[in-house]
């Protein structure tokens, strides 16, 4: 199943992506895509139902974020031996793990704004992985039937903040906008291999990342597996995984996003995002 919320901010309901590309509502059937709704037997009563007989959408409409209520969003840093180099930073042993504000979540193809005075700001696609069933200490063969689902995140960061001073990434990374995920949640049902996927992501048409996940230092098990030792994992959370390399930062002569920009990127068949880069303006 793809599922995703639509409407405006703040005000999402449920839907699900049908195969002739319409949505249907769900909204009569369970009250949001979140915690409950992404436990295994709520999603396996979803798939009983016939999305046939529900009602279809109108375009147009805003596609929120796909997942509501998100508890803790959690990030992989580089964990991807390629992006790693062009970094300038050696491969890690083990997974590196970062905090990113919930309050940074937006719509897949919701304004990307620049923080004030930001110089820096670049982009990063990259696989989320959506928890659908409590984890602690899970095994790395248990590790996946915890896994609700996949969804695509662009995982934005100011670098001047995160590296710079005193160069903490938390900080870098949880502007508002800086955390677009979806369009929708596919299910791990859907996903038999979540890293086999490839990843692209295109700044004004041109392509800036292209990469798969097959060449993630850590994968999926392990990462959920690995998180789990040090926090519980509860529906709803999300683990962003990583980037491939062609970050601005990355470059020899380092390019940022600037108001007018437009990001596209996606992954596999997980759909795509569409981001207009804006300057910040504060409310009159």
């Amino acid at each position: 199943m793809k599922l995703l919320r639509y409407g405006p901010a703040g005000q999402e309901k449920p839907g699900v992506l049908l195969p002739d590309g319409s949505v249907g509502d769900l909204s009569g059937v369970v009250s949001d895509i979140a915690r409950e709704t992404l436990l295994p037997e709520s999603l396996e009563k979803l798939r009983a139902i016939d999305f046939a007989k529900l009602p279809r959408l109108q375009k147009p409409f805003r596609v929120g974020p796909c997942v509501a209520g998100v508890g803790k969003f959690i990030c992989i840093g580089l964990n991807y031996s390629d992006h790693a180099a062009e970094s300038g930073m050696p491969a890690p042993r083990e997974p590196i793990i970062f905090m990113k504000a919930t309050s940074a979540i937006c719509g897949p193809n919701d304004d990307i704004i620049i923080p004030p005075g930001s110089e820096k700001t670049g982009w990063e696609v990259e696989l989320g992985v959506v928890i659908g069933r409590r984890a602690k200490y899970v095994s790395q063969a248990d590790a996946l039937s915890h896994v609700a689902g996949y969804c695509v995140i662009n995982d934005l960061s100011e670098r001047g903040l995160q590296l710079e001073g005193t160069g903490q990434w938390v900080k870098g990374k949880s502007s508002d906008t800086f955390g677009p995920i979806g369009a929708w949640l596919v299910t791990s049902d859907d996903v038999p291999n979540p890293e086999e996927l490839s990843v692209w992501l295109d700044v004004d048409d041109e392509r800036r990342q292209t990469g798969s996940t097959r060449t993630m230092i850590f994968g999926v098990a392990y990462l959920v597996s690995y998180v789990s030792r040090f926090m519980s994992l509860q529906p709803g959370d999300i683990i962003s995984t990583g980037t491939p390399p062609g970050v601005g930062l990355g470059r020899k002569s380092p390019v940022y996003l600037r108001a007018g920009n437009v990001a596209r990127l996606g992954i596999g068949d997980l759909g795509e995002q569409r981001q207009n880069v804006v300057a910040y303006r504060p409310k009159s």
